[in-house]
């Protein structure tokens, strides 16, 4: 078993340090079809002000955060989560636990009122995580993929082609 021992954050702010972290966070996003995707999408992200840090073990990427300072109505100012994961090696051990109080300060300390993320309704493992780290579930989220629909607003079934 693994300790909280020789452990430390880092932010993840070049290309080379993005790619090192892709084999931790294709646990997360199997669908990243290798480090220049994930360098490609954390550079477009970026952008907008996603940030990524880890949790060193040793010089080892063990668990990983992705996230953005927000402000919307719903909330006012908060930190959201794109991405969290801990390396499946390295689970039950701290390593979660110590990155999510991390993000919490980093909320703070940036003014926000709360930290927020989504998990899917499958992700019974996370759930239990999120409730024991003092997370309640506040909230369902209804998505529609539209990237491929063709449709007129009420005007019947999908384009042909």
């Amino acid at each position: 078993m693994q300790t909280l021992r020789d452990t430390t954050f880092a932010d993840v702010t070049d290309a080379e340090a993005v790619a090192a972290c892709y084999p931790l966070l294709r646990q997360l996003r199997p669908h990243l079809s290798g480090p220049e995707e994930l360098v490609t999408r954390w550079q477009s992200q970026a952008r907008a002000g996603y940030r990524l840090i880890t949790l060193l073990h040793g010089d080892r990427p063990t668990a990983l955060a992705g996230f953005r300072i927000q402000e919307n109505l719903v909330h006012g100012r908060h930190l959201y989560v794109d991405d969290l994961v801990t390396d499946a090696a390295a689970r039950s051990c701290g390593f979660g636990g110590m990155l999510l109080e991390r993000l919490v300060g980093l909320a703070r300390a940036d003014g926000c009122a709360k930290l927020l993320l989504d998990t899917p309704l499958t992700n019974v493992l996370g759930h239990r995580f999120y409730y024991r780290e003092g997370l309640v579930a506040g909230a369902l989220r209804f998505n529609r993929t539209v990237a491929d629909e063709r449709r007129i607003p009420e005007a019947g079934p999908p384009l042909p082609g």
